[in-house]
């Protein structure tokens, strides 16, 4: 039986492990909502609408922190940094979630992992050893399984390979929200100048092509907006209340959730090969986690 003194420990960890998995579930939703609505709306009016409603969610936030002061920043170029390659990274994946069958793109998402620690050693100079290394190889022929061209089916391999761009384009995004917060930016600051600029960018690329929703896709974006920043909450609430190293390896949770919602709504039904390429995927992420963990404790 614990001691008294670990129950609230464990009461927070079990928590912050239920945050993750259910902000998966919540993205997945996301996902399936822009998957829904794509085809009718324009990709920018959609991405307009998940950071107008992601910024809005963020107001409270704001004000508890201090009021819109605390946006005040000395790093403009660092930001504009953020914004860019969160906004590709956001597009490419939207793109592919319209495209593709959605746990193929969260699974490709999901090469993340895989691009931050090649660009760690080419862009940080940091010494990644032969298990690293062979971890990134692994996870990029799981990718190679899960698009490869299927009997009587054509692969939309531009779509792969924008959303696998905007993995890339995720990777630079978390190297700039670092060299953000060594430089003190509060977090936040760089989430709500996100949604700000990346709400600015698509408003001025959405006037041109501007379709007015019936109530039917108008509730579709709403919901896009709602239940992305539900979960980003979610998400932020488990990672300040549990340790990374027992909550990351649950986000891969994402990936049931969409091949759920996938299989229900529009049969997407994944073979052998699909299954084979994502645990390829999956494990040389999650072991480039543990290997990471590892190399953290002895540091």
């Amino acid at each position: 039986m614990p001691e008294p003194s670990s129950r609230p420990l464990a009461s927070a960890r079990a928590r912050a492990i239920l945050l993750v998995i259910a902000a998966g579930a919540t993205f997945a939703i996301a996902s399936a909502s822009v998957k829904a609505v794509g085809p009718d709306i324009p990709l920018w009016q959609i991405v307009l609408f998940r950071n107008l409603i992601g910024f809005a969610a963020l107001v409270p936030v704001i004000l508890a922190a201090g009021g819109f002061r605390v946006l005040r920043t000395r790093h403009p170029f660092g930001h504009a940094q953020r914004i860019v390659w969160g906004l590709i990274g956001m597009v490419t994946v939207f793109y592919g979630y319209i495209r593709l069958p959605l746990a193929t793109v969260t699974a490709l998402g999901f090469t993340m992992p895989l691009f931050l620690t090649a660009l760690a050693m080419l862009l940080l100079k940091e010494k990644v050893g032969w298990r690293r290394r062979t971890a990134v190889g692994v996870g990029f022929l799981g990718v190679l399984f899960m698009v490869r061209p299927q009997a009587g089916e054509e692969t939309d391999l531009v779509a792969v390979g924008l959303v696998l761009f905007g993995a890339f384009a995720w990777a630079m995004a978390m190297l700039s929200i670092k060299a953000l917060g060594d430089k003190g930016e509060p977090a936040i600051a760089i989430v709500a100048w996100f949604a700000l600029g990346s709400a600015a960018i698509a408003a001025v690329l959405t006037v041109p092509v501007w379709v007015t929703p019936n109530w039917w896709q108008l509730a579709l974006l709403l919901t896009i907006g709602v239940v992305s920043a539900g979960a980003q909450l979610m998400m932020t609430e488990a990672y300040r209340t549990g340790e990374t190293t027992l909550i990351a390896p649950f986000e891969y949770c994402q990936i049931l959730w969409t091949a759920a919602l996938g299989a229900l709504i529009w049969y997407e039904m994944p073979d052998a090969w699909d299954a084979l390429g994502v645990a390829l995927l999956v494990g040389a992420g999650l072991y480039i986690w543990h290997r990471e963990v590892r190399l953290g404790v002895r540091r």
